[in-house]
């Protein structure tokens, strides 16, 4: 079965650059441009892994992931920030809110699908 990623990110560019390479290595791609919207979407079901900004409008990456971790239905959902944010105490704040990994913009290709591998049980 095929794993299905949510991309959160409020620039569209990033979040069709993010899809591409991931469904190059087989990956379904959903996405959503902020962090309520992305919370929304991963409360209808069926997502296996999420790629999150940090700095979006409404609600942000590290807002939406104290949200979506509130529910126990999603305790074990991993989540990968994906932002220009490097600062340590961002990145424990993720961290603390349940996120699984972080990786700083730009980012690689390769760097990103190898994450998202290790995070979902996707048969090679």
């Amino acid at each position: 079965m095929t794993a299905t990623v949510l991309i959160v990110d409020d620039s569209a560019s990033v979040r069709q650059q993010v899809g591409m390479a991931l469904k190059q290595s087989g990956f379904q791609i959903v996405e959503a441009s902020d962090g309520q919207l992305g919370a929304s979407r991963i409360a209808q079901g069926g997502i296996d892994c999420v790629i999150c900004d940090v700095n979006m409008p409404n609600m942000n990456g590290i807002e939406m992931v104290q949200k979506v971790k509130s529910d126990p239905k999603n305790a074990g959902l991993p989540i990968v920030m994906l932002t220009t944010e490097g600062s340590k105490e961002m990145i424990a704040q993720a961290k603390a809110a349940g996120a699984k990994g972080w990786i700083v913009k730009p980012f690689k290709a390769e760097l990103l699908i190898a994450a998202v591998e290790k995070l979902v049980s996707v048969p090679a």
